[in-house]
């Protein structure tokens, strides 16, 4: 009788966050999905002993788990969670506000309400200093704490006494809570490769794995194959190294081989990314089968596909090399990644079985066994679902145990059972709309791409290094060549991080060079993001002349401005000191008038710094600019290039400060001509660094009209 064959294969992964040269892991992340996601995935699989499935770990995740369990990790995250409330300094307690208490799921903080009442107390000030003099030492220790209980696995809240007892508590912590939390972090910790090894032994679960440091694998061969699966993508120069993806793949291979007792035969690779070379070298290296996503198969067969071609395995064969493939199912695997979170926990698995049913009855019905492969991330989703998952996942494996026409098998189990059809080629593509955009084609994305290939080209033409440097820097390059430093360049993602990730990325590069006994260059020390800020953008409606005074001594004084305020809860500029609230701008047809006011209390930080004005009236060689230094009752301007006016020409420019800081700058001394956009930038400065601007990317722009242009 045919069979549905559910291959469940959960990727298991976060970036390497550890820097080579410090030693330090600049962000947390591999240590808390340890923690919520790697041993309770596995373990829950005790309570089914007939559900068997893939799971694939990054080599180098692993590798930070393991050096967390051995205490030899240096997490500056857990040293300040684990420092006597007490004895926090200033910035400590600082550091707890800003990086604690960061937003997350409902469900996640449902066991520990006193987490969502730090979080409300903190939020509930203006300012992270208001908020610091507010908390008490008790404050800062339960917040220690709680943020850290929050990530820990439904399996040890309710099966271990002493973590159960630290839930119920819920408050009023001590420095014994606080030791204690740190123990058992480690403790957990040190079950997570074991249950690995216990689990693939018995043969409940397969471990394949993905290239070393999560690589783009095409792209490192030649990452002009992104311009096949996507014509005309603006790409960066060459980065043709497939003897670096030859590397992180036969990394990958020995790690796991010798950290789990068993060679690995199955890959997934980096974000199902695949091409006919990164086949080719899988292949030789002994993998025996690898795994992508539905889009990349359509494209492959170059016509629309339903479940019939992708509910199949295939076998891809190129000059004597050969390797099994399989299709992801992309909407039923999205259906658990980003949909049944939001469903009750026994209709979702009801509601994703009875899909596949009926997705399976046409395949059945003509003596066919049907192969679904089902692929997604492995830790991230949880966060969304009712008590992480585990009632979901309870019900979903109960209800396959008992369905006799169903079984969940490993990759492999499934891959012997069924015959393949052939595949003399795959498309170049990602399980992100079968290409890679998300990677390169972005003015960031590509920025990336070219200072990796001249840190590549670097390592290359290096000479006389001592061999344990050369190593050093081989292997800052590997991790560089990750995949997860490019997910946050370019437009499509956006995390509370993606600064932290910038910095790390460059500081990769940077430790390339200094392995190589050479100096970084100076383009590392500025940040690749071009970092967008939302703002409320409102264009002038109509002509304004107010008095230059440093005062809005009047609502209507400024009345038909144009506005732009800054947006400071954008992800994106999570951290940053915001001075300027929002900048008004007009013109009565011969001036350019601005106005900025500042954050209220801000008036201290501000003093004496220097506001900075770049107007451009046409060619932005023959740019304005205008430097004031500004203090409470003055402001004046210490220097000034007026694009059509002679250097003594102060007349032409007017700046007062009080409550805000008003300028009047004349068009005509700007070269602006009539019914020409006028575009500029505003900035402060404070000891030569620049301390705030608006906008933080690109020009504020508007074009002047005389009074009679707005009549109606």
């Amino acid at each position: 009788m045919p069979r549905i064959y559910l291959c469940f294969l959960w990727h298991m992964h976060q970036p390497f966050y550890k820097d080579l040269a410090s030693g330090e892991y600049k962000l947390p992340w591999t240590r808390l999905h340890a923690l919520k996601d790697y041993y309770g995935m596995v373990e829950i699989l005790r309570e089914f002993p007939n559900v068997r499935q893939t799971f694939n770990l990054v080599p180098s995740m692993m590798a930070q788990v393991d050096e967390y369990a051995r205490g030899e990790a240096h997490d500056p995250y857990l040293v300040a969670a684990l420092k006597p409330a007490e004895a926090l300094t200033v910035a400590e307690q600082t550091f707890l506000l800003h990086q604690f208490l960061q937003v997350h799921p409902p469900h996640m903080t449902q066991a520990l309400p006193r987490y969502a009442g730090l979080f409300e107390a903190r939020h509930s000030q203006d300012s992270l200093e208001t908020a610091r003099r507010r908390f008490s030492a008790q404050d800062f220790r339960d917040l220690q704490v709680v943020s850290q209980l929050i990530w820990f696995d439904e399996e040890f809240r309710t099966a271990d006494p002493e973590i159960r007892d630290l839930f119920a508590k819920g408050a009023d912590y001590t420095l014994d809570d606080q030791r204690l939390v740190g123990r058992k972090q480690l403790e957990i910790l040190g079950k997570v490769i074991p249950i690995y090894r216990e689990m693939a032994a018995a043969g409940q679960i397969e471990i394949s794995t993905t290239p070393y440091y999560h690589p783009i694998l095409p792209l490192l061969c030649d990452s002009n194959i992104a311009s096949v699966s996507h014509p005309g993508v603006p790409l960066p120069p060459p980065f043709r190294y497939p003897e670096d993806a030859h590397t992180q793949l036969q990394m990958a291979y020995k790690y796991v081989e010798r950290e789990f007792g068993i060679a690995p035969v199955g890959l997934w690779p980096s974000e199902g990314s695949v091409s006919d070379e990164t086949f080719a070298i899988a292949a030789e290296i002994g993998f025996h089968w690898a795994a992508s996503d539905s889009g990349v198969l359509g494209r492959t067969l170059g016509r629309a596909i339903g479940v019939d071609a992708i509910y199949r395995p295939y076998r891809w064969e190129q000059n004597r090399r050969q390797i099994g493939v399989l299709f992801r199912d992309h909407f039923l695997s999205d259906l658990i990644g980003f949909v049944y979170s939001g469903m009750d926990s026994a209709q979702a698995a009801h509601d994703f079985l009875n899909r596949i049913r009926e997705n399976c009855r046409g395949i059945l019905a003509g003596g066919r066994d049907a192969l679904v492969p089902i692929i997604l991330d492995g830790e991230n989703a949880w966060e969304y679902y009712d008590h992480n998952g585990r009632p979901f996942l309870r019900h979903l494996y109960t209800l396959i145990s008992q369905d006799a026409r169903m079984s969940a098998v490993t990759v492999s189990d499934a891959l012997a059972k069924m015959e393949p059809e052939p595949l003399s080629h795959v498309f170049p593509g990602s399980w992100i709309n079968a290409n890679f955009d998300v990677w390169i084609g972005a003015e960031e994305d590509n920025q990336a791409w070219s200072q990796l290939l001249r840190a590549r080209e670097a390592y290359q033409a290096a000479a006389n290094v001592p061999d344990d440097r050369r190593h050093l820097a081989f292997e800052e390059l590997l991790i560089a060549e990750g995949s997860d430093w490019c997910w946050w360049y370019g437009p499509e993602h956006d995390s509370a991080n993606r600064i932290e990730f910038d910095q790390l990325y460059r500081s990769h590069l940077a430790n390339v060079y200094r392995f190589l006994n050479l100096s970084p260059p100076e383009e590392l020390s500025r940040p690749i993001l071009r970092v967008a800020v939302s703002a409320v953008h409102v264009p002038p409606s109509g002509p304004i002349e107010p008095v230059i005074d440093g005062e809005v001594t009047s609502y209507f004084e400024w009345m038909g401005a144009g506005l732009y305020r800054v947006d400071e809860r954008s992800g994106s500029m999570h951290g940053k000191k915001f001075l300027v609230r929002e900048v008004y701008y007009g013109s009565d047809g011969k001036n350019l008038y601005l106005r900025v006011d500042f954050h209220r209390g801000s008036e201290q930080t501000i003093s004496e710094m220097e506001a900075r004005l770049n107007i451009s009236a046409g060619d932005p060689a023959e740019s304005s600019q205008v430097t004031v230094r500004f203090d409470y009752g003055r402001a004046n301007v210490t220097e000034q290039k007026l694009a059509a006016a002679p250097e003594a020409a102060t007349a032409a420019v007017e700046f007062a400060f009080k409550n805000v800081l008003e300028a009047r700058l004349s068009l005509a001394a700007l070269g602006a001509s009539s019914g020409a956009p006028v575009r500029f930038q505003f900035s402060l400065w404070q000891g030569g660094l620049p301390m705030d601007a608006v906008p933080q990317q690109g020009w504020i722009e508007m074009t002047p009209a005389d009074k009679t242009d707005w009549s109606v």
